[in-house]
């Protein structure tokens, strides 16, 4: 039999592995001796232990659910004998905060500095929607822009976007649902990688343009413009007036050019739970020594995702600023119990089949690789969906896990770059910022290179350390921020990435 080492122990105290490789039956880990029982794909959990029915299975040191039948030394496990139960935590709130004190070290980007402080890493002009029925008219506009050749003139502009969606309308005016929107819109239209903003409305939906606007200077610029096709005279007329409007802004914008800024500037959204079962050994935890960079830095990084957090949740309350932001997320996590419960679901309806492939069997698995992104920062606040994070550090902001949903919160909320980490691969973008891919493994990777910008999967097939990698990914914030162009803008994603989270009855 051949003799291998092609499975990794992540602590100590776990029960079982994972391969590194995919492993036939009959072969023997040279460092365990565990003989495997059955063929094993990449990524897939393997026991080093007999666990009998009902006991915790560890990984990473930490439960990630019950055994469902007894599991012998070198059995697959997985859907067929791993299951999720009731879980309980001690959350210990703020018992394990440690700051990670500032670097000495200065750092700057290339951005585009406002006149309300922020700095963006893009300058595009928007053209945002307040209901699906002015989305058409949105996208007409753009398109007419682009055929008129409206941008040649203005080089510092990187383009223009319609920002369209499915809602606005058949909603109540009064409720978590609307609130939600309302923020959403508004945050999109005070983003510093906007240059300007045109905001168009139908004029009879729910989510009214003098609401959104009410009286406030949403942009410290000025650059913001507004109209309804009902009041305008009609979709060939608010055309004509948009183009107008878009004109007299792209003029407004064009003066903007990229200045050194400080990185405390970068407000960094940190994307995708876990695709596979490299993701919390690899992309995650070198994200998270990222993020730890750039919070000494000054900087901001924002979690989200609530749905594939939890039964981590305990990892961040002991990281938590004081005992009140541990019971904010707690009170998020509690809202998301009642929320699947009350339309019939469960908390475990995550992982997602592609998840399962890759490896992850309950969402307790995929949370605790997923909170390797947050680093080891405290955490300094919690922020409900689009509300707009007024504080710099590790932050947490309540979200689907859906990504394009959870992305569109954390822009709203400021986040002026994104970093996405891919097991199983990404195909999507989210102007007005940019997205930068992260690889789990390398076959992906290789397979996927056009869509990809930084691999991980050379931490497990040639031994480069998180902290190498990790420092790798900060200085990609550096560039990326400063105007290199990632594959998803090379591609051209990112019209259609704007999903604002629907909470409620549509009506």
């Amino acid at each position: 039999m051949t003799q291998i080492s092609r499975m990794l122990t992540l602590h100590p105290q776990d029960n079982i592995a994972v391969a590194l490789a995919d492993i036939s039956a009959g072969e023997i880990d040279a460092a365990t001796g565990v003989k495997v029982l059955q063929s094993i794909k990449q990524g897939h959990k393997i026991a080093i232990s007999a666990i009998p029915a009902g006991q915790n299975v560890l990984r990473y040191g930490q439960t990630i659910g019950q055994a469902t039948a007894d599991i012998a030394v070198g059995e697959h496990v997985h859907v067929q004998n791993l299951g999720m139960s009731e879980h309980t935590q001690d959350y210990a709130h703020a018992s394990e905060a440690k700051p990670l004190g500032v670097t000495t070290d200065v750092r700057t980007f290339n951005g585009y500095h406002r006149a309300d402080g922020s700095v963006g890493t893009r300058n595009y002009l928007g053209i945002l929607t307040s209901v699906n029925c002015s989305g058409s008219v949105a996208r007409f506009i753009a398109e007419a822009a682009e055929k008129s050749g409206l941008l040649d003139e203005f080089p510092n502009i990187d383009g223009i976007v319609p920002i369209t969606h499915g809602t606005g309308c058949g909603m109540s005016g009064n409720n978590e649902g609307y609130d939600t929107l309302f923020r959403t819109l508004s945050g999109y239209a005070q983003h510093p990688n906007f240059g300007g903003i045109l905001l168009i409305g139908l004029g009879c939906e729910v989510m009214q343009i003098a609401d959104l606007v009410g009286g406030r200077e949403i942009r410290a610029d000025g650059a913001l413009r507004y109209m309804t096709i009902q009041q305008t005279g009609g979709t060939r007329k608010t055309i004509e007036k948009g183009l107008e409007e878009l004109r007299s802004m792209a003029a407004l914008a064009n003066t903007a050019t990229r200045e050194p800024a400080s990185i405390s500037h970068l407000m960094v959204g940190m994307q995708c739970g876990g695709s596979d079962g490299y993701s919390g050994m690899t992309a995650n935890p070198a994200l998270g020594v990222a993020s730890d960079i750039l919070v000494r830095h000054g900087g901001t990084t924002i979690l989200s995702e609530t749905s594939e957090i939890y039964g981590a949740e305990h990892l961040l309350t002991r990281r938590a600023a004081s005992v009140e932001v541990g019971e904010k997320l707690i009170e998020r996590v509690r809202w998301w119990e009642d929320y699947t419960a009350r339309n019939k679901g469960e908390m475990d309806n995550n992982p997602s089949p592609g998840n399962k492939r890759g490896g992850l069997t309950t969402i307790l698995e995929k949370s605790l690789g997923a909170v390797a992104k947050s680093g080891s920062a405290p955490l300094t606040d919690v922020y409900l969906f689009g509300e707009k994070i007024d504080k710099k550090g590790f932050v947490f902001m309540d979200s689907p896990g859906f990504d394009p949903c959870s992305v569109t919160g954390q822009i709203a909320s400021g986040a002026n770059l994104i970093v996405f980490t891919t097991g199983r691969g990404s195909v999507s973008g989210y102007m007005p910022t940019p997205c930068i891919k992260v690889a789990t493994n390398s076959e992906m990777y290789a397979r996927m290179s056009e869509d990809m910008d930084i691999n991980c999967g050379d931490i497990v097939s040639d031994g480069v350390s998180l902290q190498d990698k990790g420092e790798e990914i900060f200085e990609a914030f550096i560039s990326i921020a400063s105007g290199e162009q990632t594959k998803s803008e090379d591609l051209g994603f990112g019209g259609v990435e704007f999903v604002p989270w629907q909470i409620g009855a549509v009506m």
